[in-house]
């Protein structure tokens, strides 16, 4: 753990009333651990770590502290809340990714938080952006943007517009959101820890217009976003860093192949894409509907197509394929 104290021993001080300044600093550690292992961990231990934690800072609050310590008990709890929704959302809960949502918003409301009302904003856009609601996107983007103008949460407020217009269609809203975008996150500089889910970074950057590229048929640089987001999301050793954009990267990849008329290929980086254990189930069925349709167009009588389909219906009722 990457701090002097450990989860017990901050544990212990929270029972016994004991936050002091190493406590405190502790915290901070601990939820930026943990949105720091957003990418990969598994969703069960996220959601649990997170709740839990949640419910540790619920009880610090009520302790006495001076009100710089409060608000930054307040902030801390709403990252977390943020966590949490993102990892419900993940798991096929949209009642409880929605009411963390809310309560995320009302934290950053009592202390006057820009970056995390607008990642709750963020959050909205994104659950209409994977039910279809691309018109909602575009409206709760607006809203994050103009809470939280110049931040992360800003650049990733951007890369949903722009996936929104581009499955409409407006190559020129795409291109002016992106190119937005990118402004923003060249003004902001690289993040202290890229790592960090609430964080904007290049690659990530590239993750999100190869997203729009791919909806405009845009298949080269689709393709190449594509390679270029598996690059970074691999280590040296071979280990994933990124395995959900990892999924959609192959799913992009598969969508091109499909294009081309190679089928096989197609369906191998489906299924390839479908068979990871970190994943966002509403985000990866939405791009996944897109190669099965285009599966589905060159020749659904395909076995490869045929399987592939069934594996989709399987994860978009959110069973494991």
């Amino acid at each position: 753990m990457d701090t002097a104290m450990d989860s017990a021993e901050v544990i212990g001080r929270l029972r016994a009333s004991d936050v002091d300044r190493e406590t405190l600093d502790a915290l901070a550690l601990t939820v930026d651990r943990l949105c720091s292992q957003y990418a990969h961990m598994p969703s069960e231990y996220l959601l649990s770590e997170g709740r839990a934690w949640s419910r540790r800072l619920a009880e610090v609050r009520s302790q006495r502290l001076t009100a710089s310590e409060h608000r930054e008990v307040l902030v801390r709890s709403g990252m977390l809340a943020l966590l949490v929704g993102c990892v419900a959302y993940d798991s096929g809960s949209r009642a409880g990714a929605e009411a963390a949502r809310q309560h995320a918003l009302s934290l950053a409301s009592q202390v006057g938080h820009p970056p995390i009302a607008g990642w709750g904003h963020e959050m909205r856009a994104w659950f209409a952006l994977t039910r279809g609601d691309l018109r909602a996107v575009i409206a709760a983007a607006d809203e994050g943007i103009a809470a939280a103008p110049h931040s992360a949460a800003g650049v990733q407020l951007r890369a949903q517009q722009a996936k929104a217009w581009a499955r409409i269609g407006d190559r020129r809203q795409v291109e002016s959101a992106l190119d937005s975008g990118r402004r923003l996150l060249a003004e902001l500089g690289p993040p202290e820890n890229p790592d960090h889910h609430f964080s904007a970074d290049p690659a990530k950057w590239d993750f999100h217009s190869m997203d729009c590229y791919r909806e405009l048929g845009e298949d080269r640089l689709a393709e190449n976003l594509a390679r270029e987001v598996l690059r970074a999301g691999v280590d040296r050793d071979g280990t994933v860093r990124s395995p959900m954009r990892n999924a959609e990267a192959y799913v992009t990849l598969g969508v091109v192949a499909a294009r081309q008329g190679a089928l096989d290929e197609a369906v191998a980086f489906g299924m390839r894409a479908l068979g990871g254990e970190r994943r966002c189930l509403p985000s990866l069925s939405m791009v996944a509907e897109g190669l099965g349709a285009a599966l589905a167009r060159q020749n659904p009588r395909h076995p490869g197509v045929r399987d592939f389909l069934g594996h989709l219906r399987a994860l978009s009722d959110g069973q494991n394929p």
